[in-house]
């Protein structure tokens, strides 16, 4: 199947410049879509280039729109990072306070001593 090895080489290059542009490629068309300041017509524009002009429509928007596409895919990880720790807050655990006053109902009914309430105390405030 193979001549020899260089044609292995051949294809195998081939092949990965093929799926890196569909990368860069797919990375433009989001941010094409994830972009809200331009306007639908720019996008349409854009888009038409893709189709028949894709590979340099692609190397054209990377030099002239890379900047403002590293910031929006930046600001969207930061608020992504930032629902996510929001959401982990909320199912994760307790307030102090709440974790303070079970504590107590534990002291008052008996079930831990003065000490172990102290501690849990010291504990529930140190963890946040």
């Amino acid at each position: 199947m193979w001549s020899n090895v260089w044609d292995f080489v051949w294809v195998f290059f081939w092949a990965f410049a093929f799926i890196a542009y569909l990368f860069a490629l797919f990375s433009v068309i989001g941010d094409l879509f994830r972009d809200r300041d331009l306007n639908g017509w720019w996008k349409a524009v854009w888009i038409v280039f893709l189709i028949f002009l894709p590979f340099l429509t692609v190397l054209v928007y990377l030099i002239a729109r890379g900047r403002g596409m590293a910031e929006r895919q930046q600001r969207d990880a930061t608020q992504a990072k930032q629902a996510a720790d929001e959401y982990i807050r909320t199912v994760a655990g307790h307030s102090p306070a709440d974790e303070i006053a079970k504590a107590k109902a534990l002291l008052e009914a008996g079930s831990i001593s003065q000490a172990e309430y102290e501690q849990l105390k010291a504990h529930a405030l140190a963890a946040h």
